[in-house]
């Protein structure tokens, strides 16, 4: 690993990766949600032979289809990122984060890739069935590739299922399921779909009313809110039962992190919920980086010791607990940590050193203490640390983490009810007739969008300053190379990505305006 790190090049490849993981996000919810949606309004066909609804499919199915080919060239961009900008990270975790991507490349995106011709070009050239069982194939292989590109995400937050090998000088997966069932890829996996899937049910309503407001296709309007309507009401539910078991869980593997979601300094018991809250800059410092305060919240009482604790006399641990330690809670401090890593950091170079002078006993030896769970729980697991210089390097920006989790949770519950008085109104067969709400849920089309980024932001910015929790920080991960190359395809990649979205856009409107041509 290289020791002498420019950090301009450190910052200009996370620029770039969030650059492109920004972009790429957003043409991969609609895909994961509006294709269940068109394999529900396809069931729906077949089994009533109502020809209105195949028409209803097609036009989504146009939409989808823009979407999907736009969605797939940020991805592959996004891949060669690791190696190019990230390869001492790729080379840590490489045999680890390698097998979820192949397994992605060889089962779900053949399976999402093989059918998808299929359900575009398949219409009156193959039976009924078989193109309704495509359709729910593409919907399928869209979720399954999300699901591994989650996983090897999840491993980055909660490192399990490996062993270092100090030969190689990387990690090495030693149970797949381990790694699979990781409780952060779990967690990741269910919240990440069920907010698609909300991203898209907004999106057929959104437009849906929009053809109510110019009065076009009411029939193909109506019908489309109703599978929207209820697939985005069960979907928003779903989204805020796992966005609280994910938070539990961050609340376990990153503590600093859901402190700083909480903008918790001070770890107490009975500790309250922030509903609303607004931050400034506190008197109060860990190290130099200033403490925040609130200049007004709404709090719950309680609350947030019952969510993680499970009763209100659960002591809720703070930032300072986890920077400083806490005695008494049996929590260690950075500086605890950093010695433990140290101490990891000191067994591999005594390995690297036996290693030179082909002391072969001394290697076997060393091996096996790699291989022992007491080393690895006691102190592989701080292995990080080691590069740690002050206690308050851990902490990540509590604004940005703040706000972007709250704003996420605000908008969270407007769709369950905008979804909710959708269907309300549709029933009660007055939807037209309220055109407020309308345009109300034609201008909430972007919010799903901005409420899908803050949840990335939260999780990869509250992350910092790691790349893989406590095992490797983001300056150890970037790779040898100059800035100006970095800053290059930056400029490159930022023109690039804003023309595919500004082309999307602009045919989405413009196929959009036309309507259903069958």
């Amino acid at each position: 690993m290289i020791e002498n790190v420019d950090l301009s090049v450190v910052d200009w490849s996370r620029a770039q990766f969030a650059l492109t993981a920004i972009y790429h996000w957003l043409f991969v919810p609609l895909t994961l949600g509006l294709s269940f949606i068109l394999a529900i309004m396809e069931t729906i066909y077949v089994r009533t032979g109502n020809e209105e609804w195949k028409r209803i499919t097609r036009f989504w199915m146009t939409l989808f289809g823009i979407n999907f080919a736009i969605g797939v060239a940020t991805g592959i961009i996004l891949e060669f990122e690791f190696g190019t900008n990230w390869s001492n990270y790729s080379w840590f975790v490489g045999d680890i984060f390698g097998a979820p991507l192949a397994v992605e490349g060889i089962l779900a995106f053949f399976l999402e890739s093989t059918f998808v011709a299929v359900m575009f070009f398949g219409w009156n050239k193959v039976s009924k069935k078989f193109h309704l069982v495509s359709t729910w194939l593409v919907a399928i292989g869209a979720n399954l590739s999300a699901l591994w590109i989650l996983v090897a995400n999840g491993w980055m937050q909660n490192p399990v299922g490996m062993t270092f090998n100090p030969e190689a000088a990387r990690n090495e997966m030693v149970s797949f399921w381990a790694v699979l069932f990781n409780q952060v890829a779990v967690d990741k996996f269910l919240h990440t779909i069920s907010s698609g899937f909300l991203l898209a049910s907004m999106f057929v309503l959104s437009i849906s009313c929009w053809f109510l407001l110019k009065k076009r296709e009411a029939l193909l309007a109506k019908r489309s809110i109703l599978v929207a309507g209820i697939f985005g009401l069960l979907s928003s539910l779903m989204v805020a039962y796992t966005g609280d078991e994910s938070a539990r869980t961050i609340a376990k593997v990153q503590p600093v992190k859901f402190g700083a979601m909480e903008a918790l300094y001070e770890g107490k018991d009975n500790a309250g919920l922030i509903a609303i809250g607004l931050l400034k800059d506190s008197d109060n410092s860990i190290g130099k980086t200033k403490e925040k305060e609130f200049i007004f919240k709404i709090e719950i009482p309680g609350l947030l010791s019952v969510l993680t604790g499970g009763n209100r006399d659960a002591y809720v641990p703070g930032i300072r607990d986890h920077v400083l330690g806490n005695q008494e809670k049996e929590i260690l401090s950075v500086m605890e940590k950093r010695e433990k890593g140290i101490f990891a950091r000191n067994v591999l170079t005594d390995y690297q050193r036996a290693d030179l002078f082909k002391d072969k006993e001394q290697v076997a030896n060393i091996k096996e203490v790699f291989r022992s769970k007491e080393f690895n729980d006691e102190y592989f697991r701080y292995f990080g640390y080691a590069t740690i210089n002050s206690p308050e390097e851990v902490i990540p920006n509590v604004p940005i983490a703040f706000y972007s989790f709250h704003l996420m949770v605000i908008l969270g519950f407007s769709f369950i009810m905008l979804f909710a008085l959708s269907i309300h109104l549709l029933f009660k067969g007055t939807i037209e007739k309220n055109r407020w709400f309308l345009w109300i849920a034609f201008f909430a089309l972007p919010l799903p969008y901005v409420a899908s980024e803050l949840g990335w932001i939260l999780v990869e910015m509250g992350r910092q300053p790691w790349i893989i929790q406590d095992l490797m920080t983001v300056t150890k991960g970037v790779s040898n190379i100059t800035s100006g190359s970095v800053i290059t395809t930056f400029i490159l990649f930022a023109v690039l990505f804003t023309v595919l979205l500004v082309s999307e856009i602009s045919i989405m409107v413009k196929q959009i305006k036309i309507g259903p041509k069958h």
